[in-house]
Formats: structure tokens, sequence, C-alpha cells
């Protein structure tokens, strides 16, 4: 019983530790059939940024989301626990090609949300986002992350 107590206060210390973290911004372009749209990111980019991701957010600007970069080409998963706000996933090659899109997700769900194919990045956008843009599979998400190597 103590150890239990002690795992839990050691998280909710280190979730509370993370939600004060500051993620770098970035800007981040998608070309869509009818044009382009523009949103203002916060990066996840270490190990701890990507498992804090948007957890205890309780809104999310129309304009604004969250980049994940895995690094590499590989098939990633994603929940919504304790994260408020529901959310569309991008999911993104290396090549800056969306190849996955899961609409309006559960708030607080452990569902496993799997990019079913390898991926470099995920982008997390205010729910209905996808559908106001006209965001579709095949378009090309502009950032310094896609670029050629």
């Amino acid at each position: 019983m103590r150890k239990l107590a002690h795992g839990f206060v050691l998280a909710t210390l280190l979730l509370a530790a993370g939600a004060c973290h500051a993620f770098q911004r970035s800007m981040v372009t998608i070309e869509t059939a009818g044009g382009r749209a523009a949103f203002q990111v916060e990066l996840a980019l270490s190990g701890a940024e990507r498992m804090q991701g948007l957890m205890g957010r309780t809104r999310l600007a129309p304009d604004a989301g969250m980049l994940f970069d895995f690094g590499g080409n590989e098939v990633v998963g994603m929940w919504m626990k304790n994260t408020f706000v529901p959310l569309d996933m991008l999911f993104i090659d290396e090549g800056g090609k969306v190849v996955h899109i899961i609409e309006d997700t559960v708030p607080m769900s452990e569902e496993l949300l799997s990019s079913r194919v390898p991926v470099r990045a995920v982008l997390e956008l205010l729910a209905g986002s996808v559908r106001k843009h006209g965001i579709a599979v095949g378009n090309l998400v502009r950032h310094p992350m896609f670029a050629k190597r």
C-alpha cells in the first residue's frame, strides 16, 4: 500500500511538473486542395515532451496545435488520457505527407489510436480543423522537420 501511494504521489508530481513545461514553438503549414492552412504549434521532441503532449489542457486555440517528432519512421500509437480537448490527429511520413487522419478524438480516452503505417510525426489540432480546412490524406505538411536530408 505504501509503495502504491508513493508511486501515485511521484506520478502526480511528474504530471504537475510536465504541465508547467514550456515547449518550443514553431509554424506549420498544410497544403490542401483549397489552399494553405497555417498553425502555431508546440513541438514535442523528447520522450518526456511526447509523453506530456496536450495532457491537462482545457482549451486549444483554433490555429494552435502540437507536433510530435518521433525522429524516424515507425508505427506509433497515441491516446487521449488526461487530455480534455477533442483533437484531430494527422499522421505524417518522413517527407511531410499526411498518410492517416483520425478526426474528433474522445477526450480522456485510453483507447490506442494507431498510425497504422510508419510515420515520422503526429500533428494534433483542435477537433474540426480537418473538416474546416479541407485537410486530407496526401496533403503536404511544411515544417523544417520534413526537409530533405
